[in-house]
């Protein structure tokens, strides 16, 4: 530990402590380490944690050959992967050809086609209320979540492209033309998908490729066999949970899925089955896993949502989306001191006013800066935020993954009794409102009764007094106030609140 860090703890000792960025794991949910007994892993960007952008680079490539081989203009192969244009939480409309960046609720956030980024007076014809929506039965949007799509994103950008600007195609809302030949979007990424399909395939180029040159695709960190032996020295289970099959798993060719059954034993492989399957066989309850991947559908949402399982999410762009947001503060600033340069401006003036500030210049500096700080992340900004809005990725990391850091090698730096505790979810009523700045008098006269049964009411006091002297068959006239915790915490379990109880 550093000396300014000794000095500091010790001028102020309740101060929170929190690791170096780079080492930390960040918290969506509460969670107590010494209660997860099976540590679960996916393989791919989780425990095979591939180079960047070598292995994306490949994926491209071999996405590019397939569909010149179907028989795609041999140009295409003109195209080489840009690391800087691709982030996973697009949504690509498969009728308009377009990738959308959206937040939550799906207001659109970023919209390009092919390499054609659009302003919003462009886009009314297609979402003229900047806005979609994802249902369950409409395939006309298709989201990337997981690091293997980061290539397929760029070839749909790159053919949209290609064929929307081509000399010799003509363009139409949902496609091309070229003769006789119509190309709609939607044909685009069925092909693509088929070629993703033949290039991802068991024995596939993919695999096969990665599988001859490890060094080159595939990242050794030494770090990972100690985690791992310190996790079963604890005393914790430790299993790998994965889609791809042994030989390209083991990456030793020796087969043995299947060859065991019956009863789990150590250094068995396993094939088939399911989760429900596998949590049976070793005795699993809800909380008992804590589970590890990349992918929040695949891994994290279906783990959470039909086992209970706690989740970690691993998000290897968190080291970039760290190193702007600390080292690009001045931007951050910059954006605070002209919102409150806004603020200013409206501060004495109220409904009796007629004056109309001028913020066009402020607004546009806003938009500058904006631009600024978007582009340090990369073509399409933040992964998790454009401007003070939350991206759709953000979200369902905040809603499916209790845990959640660049790498869960981070977890080398917490103690297996750790106990990981989520900061307080404000609302703007809450985070911009100082403790000390709220005053009865700064409001009109409460509408509401009073709640708190604290608040001293003599009414109420006497009403509760005729209540107890009626002459009544009623079980109970009123709840009592409770005089234990009845807030479920978020670390609290069954056998907590029983041993509370007694």
């Amino acid at each position: 530990m550093a000396a300014a860090e000794i000095r500091d703890e010790v001028d102020n000792p309740h101060k929170l402590y929190k690791r170096k960025p780079g080492k930390r794991v960040f918290v969506n949910r509460s969670l107590m380490l010494d209660r997860v007994k099976f540590y679960g892993f996916d393989m791919d960007y989780t425990l095979a944690v591939y180079k960047s952008p070598a292995y994306e680079s490949l994926g491209f490539d071999l996405l590019k050959k397939r569909l010149v081989d179907i028989g795609y203009p041999e140009a295409i192969q003109d195209f080489e992967y840009d690391p800087t244009f691709p982030i996973r939480g697009l949504w690509y409309d498969t009728q308009y050809g377009n990738m959308l960046k959206v937040d939550y609720f799906g207001n659109i956030l970023v919209c390009v086609h092919g390499f054609q980024f659009l302003k919003a007076h462009d886009m009314h014809s297609v979402y003229p209320n900047m806005f979609v929506q994802r249902e369950e039965n409409n395939s006309r949007y298709r989201i990337f979540n997981t690091l293997f799509e980061l290539p397929i994103i760029y070839i749909l950008s790159c053919l949209v492209d290609f064929f929307s600007n081509h000399s010799d195609y003509t363009r139409y809302d949902k496609g091309v033309k070229s003769g006789d030949l119509t190309m709609t979007y939607v044909s685009m990424y069925q092909d693509v998908l088929a070629a993703t399909d033949h290039v991802h395939q068991k024995g596939g180029p993919l695999k096969s490729e990665t599988v001859k040159d490890l060094e080159r695709y595939v990242i050794k960190d030494d770090r990972l066999p100690v985690l791992l032996d310190r996790m079963r020295a604890h005393g914790s289970k430790v299993f790998l949970a994965t889609n791809s099959d042994f030989v390209y798993t083991n990456e030793t060719g020796a087969l043995k899925i299947g060859s065991h059954t019956g009863p789990i034993q150590s250094g068995q492989i396993y094939s088939g089955g399911s989760v429900d399957v596998f949590s049976e066989m070793m005795g699993v309850y809800e909380k008992d896993v804590l589970y590890v991947g990349d992918h929040i559908f695949g891994d994290i949402l279906k783990s959470k949502k039909d086992r209970g399982w706690r989740t970690f999410l691993v998000v290897p762009e968190l080291s970039h989306e760290l190193s702007v947001w600390t080292d690009k503060r001045n931007l951050f600033s910059k954006l605070e001191d002209l919102e409150s340069m806004i603020g200013n401006l409206f501060k004495n003036l109220d409904s009796s006013c007629d004056v109309k500030p001028n913020l066009k210049d402020i607004q546009h500096t806003i938009r500058n800066v904006s631009h600024e700080m978007d582009m340090t992340y990369g073509m399409l900004g933040s992964l998790f935020r454009s401007g003070s809005r939350q991206t759709f990725f953000a979200s369902q990391v905040m809603r499916y993954a209790d845990l959640y850091a660049a790498t869960f090698l981070n977890l080398l730096h917490y103690p297996f009794s750790y106990a990981f505790r989520a900061p307080p979810m404000l609302m703007p009523h809450e985070s911009t409102v100082g403790h000390e700045a709220y005053s009865n008098d700064d409001t009109d006269v409460d509408r509401m009764a009073p709640r708190s049964r604290q608040v001293a009411d003599s009414d109420l006091v006497a009403r509760r007094g005729r209540l107890e002297r009626a002459d009544s068959i009623v079980p109970h006239l009123y709840a009592s106030t409770p005089r234990q915790c009845t807030q479920i915490q978020e670390d609290e379990d069954s056998s907590d609140s029983a041993e509370e109880n007694k």
